[in-house]
Order: C-alpha cells, then sequence, then structure tokens
C-alpha cells in the first residue's frame, strides 16, 4: 500500500509534528556530533566536534560544515556530491557516486568523497523522516510487531525506489514504532559498506517549532536473530540546536 492509506502512517506522521506542519518548512539546520566503529572500519578518523547539518526538506539536498577543513563543506545531491569551500571554490567532486562504492565491502577504505556521499544521504534521510515515507514511489506496509524491553512496537517496513527515487541505505527498511507512535527503532542494511545489517536506535526526541525528531541515534550491527549486537557501535550521532526555516 501506499502511504495514503496507512492508519498507522498517518498515526506516526501526526505524532512527529503532522504533515501540514511539515510543509510549512523548506530547510532544517542542526548540529551534529558523531562517532562510532564505522568510520575506523573505513580507515577514517572521526573527532567528537560538532558540525553544522543543513538538510533541505522537499528535495534531496543536503551540506555539512565544516569537512576537511574549517572553511569546507559539503554540497550533496544523489546525483552529484562535492567538497568546496566556503567561498564557492571546488575541491573535489564526483558524479554518479553511488556507482564508486561497487564491490565495496565492510572495510573498504573510503576516501573523502565516499564520506561525504554517505554523510549527505543518510543524514537527508534521517532529518526527513518520518516525512520521506509520503514521497512518490515509497510504499509502506504494516507488518506483525515486535517485542522488546517489555513494550510491543508496531512496525512500518517501507519500499524506497532506488535506484532512481530516494537515494538511501537499501530499498527494504523497517521501523519499530511504540504506544506513543514515536519512532524506536530503524532496521536497515548499509549497501555502501558491503550491505552491514544494521539496527538503529533512536532516543532523546527534541521539538522544535512543533515537529519532533529524535536527539539521538544509535546504530548497532544486526544479528541474524534480527538483535543489536552491543558491543558493536557501528554510528553514533547526536543531534541539538535544531532549527527550521
Amino acid at each position: 500500500m501506499n502511504g495514503q492509506d496507512s492508519e498507522l502512517l498517518e498515526r506516526v506522521l501526526t505524532a512527529h509534528g503532522g504533515r501540514e506542519r511539515w510543509r510549512e518548512f523548506t530547510r532544517v539546520d542542526t548540529s551534529i556530533v558523531t562517532g562510532g566503529l564505522l568510520w575506523g572500519m573505513k580507515g577514517l578518523t572521526q573527532d567528537s566536534e560538532p558540525r553544522r547539518m543543513t538538510v533541505w526538506l522537499h528535495e534531496q539536498r543536503a551540506s555539512v560544515i565544516p569537512f576537511g577543513a574549517p572553511n569546507q563543506r559539503t554540497a550533496y545531491v544523489p546525483s552529484r556530491i562535492a567538497i568546496e569551500t566556503t567561498d564557492g571554490q571546488l575541491r573535489a567532486e564526483r558524479l554518479d557516486p553511488r556507482a564508486s562504492f561497487q564491490d565495496h565491502g565492510e572495510t573498504t577504505v573510503w576516501d573523502p568523497l565516499h564520506r561525504a556521499y554517505f554523510n549527505g544521504y543518510a543524514l537527508w534521510n534521517y532529518l526527513t523522516m518520518p516525512f520521506l515515507f509520503t514521497l512518490p514511489g515509497v510504499k509502506v506496509e504494516e507488518v506483525a510487531p515486535w517485542d522488546e524491553g517489555g513494550e510491543q512496537w508496531r512496525r512500518l517496513r517501507v519500499h524506497f525506489p532506488f535506484p532512481g527515487g530516494v537515494a538511501t541505505h537499501c530499498p527494504l527498511q523497517d521501523f519499530y514504532f511504540g504506544e506513543d507512535f514515536l519512532l524506536r527503532r530503524h532496521d536497515y542494511q548499509v549497501d555502501v559498506s558491503g550491505a552491514l545489517p544494521a539496527a538503529q536506535y533512536v532516543h532523546d526526541y527534541i521539538e522544535a517549532q512543533g515537529l519532533r525528531m529524535p536527539g539521538k541515534r544509535r546504530a548497532y550491527r544486526r544479528d541474524a536473530n534480527n538483535r543489536a549486537i552491543e558491543e558493536q557501535l557501528l554510528v553514533a550521532i547526536d543531534i541539538s540546536e535544531l532549527r527550521y526555516s
């Protein structure tokens, strides 16, 4: 079914602020701090300095600053990733960036443009959830609930049109919602990293200008029984200073 037909999706959208409020804005800016094991697996160093992330809400476009140098930022759209200076000078770019991950495994080393592309599409997804589920071509279906931590979570299985539609981790992803219809967990595989299976937990919701967004995200490797391996924290993201415009 599509997003128009899902009772659960409508409750989820309402809990996160509602479609009408979402449509009032075109952009969100936030501070992010990132950590986890993934960066070392990719031959990268990740510091704990905050960065400024900008995501356009109704087009697949994002930018983070600083990136590689204090006066550098990224410029992401699905068909192109670039690193540029704050005064617009191009430092590096790659067209059709998704193709550059072909045959990558979990520990294939990433260059700065790989990293910039991953950051761009992943944060664009995270900062537009769950409203991106209503985009053209995206299909949702409710699947069997899941018991965890003494709670029962309802689940949406989301089918993304990719390639050619939404740039995201993988075409099929599962989302788990509590009794308040806020997101608790997000399952996917990281196709740009050897289809690495992940379970991402979200909490510490932030309310900004009538919209609600998780303030903390923790993605763990997921085992064959669909459980998170707590010793393998792949990515940690802390979000603060959320501002819509």
